[in-house]
């Protein structure tokens, strides 16, 4: 499986990307749920599916409580997650205060990895040259598609992106 994308040309006159192409995103039209999630941890895990449904029924709330702590929440070989908001500004700050808050949000920083690229030597040092990638879409293959939005395949009956 890929993630497929579509070719779209920046028609936004005032943009100074005007006129160029970029590939945009194409997603599935199903969400994938806690049951679905589950069924698919069982067949990579030594773990019944009930098990994991009721360990990710609970992950929302455990977040919750530790949000509500002041903790970020490290999930290896996923991210980070804390609270973020906004908040109206105030001229004293005596003023300012929880009833300002206007916004509130998860702020999601996925996990990453160096990854070396190549190496030089120089000064009779070698220097690695590397990037830093996302974990969870190091690997992840793209493919074009000239669907708006893709179907689930046993939804769409034809097996393919229909």
């Amino acid at each position: 499986m890929s993630q497929k994308f579509k070719k779209l040309q920046n028609q936004n006159d005032n943009s100074t990307a005007y006129g160029k192409w970029f590939a945009t995103a194409v997603y599935d039209q199903h969400f994938i749920t806690t049951e679905e999630l589950a069924e698919f941890i069982q067949t990579q895990a030594s773990v019944k599916k009930s098990d994991i449904k009721a360990v990710l029924d609970e992950l929302g709330s455990a977040m919750k409580h530790f949000f509500e702590l002041g903790q970020k929440v490290k999930l290896d070989g996923i991210g980070i997650f804390k609270v973020g908001f906004s908040s109206i500004g105030t001229n004293k700050k005596e003023d300012c205060g929880a009833q300002n808050i206007t916004t509130r949000r998860v702020l999601f920083q996925p996990e990453t990895e160096r990854v070396v690229v190549g190496q030089e030597k120089k000064d009779g040092k070698v220097k690695q040259k590397f990037v830093v990638v996302k974990t969870l879409v190091k690997d992840v293959v793209f493919e074009e598609t000239y669907d708006t939005a893709l179907k689930p395949e046993a939804e769409s009956g034809e097996g393919g992106n229909g």
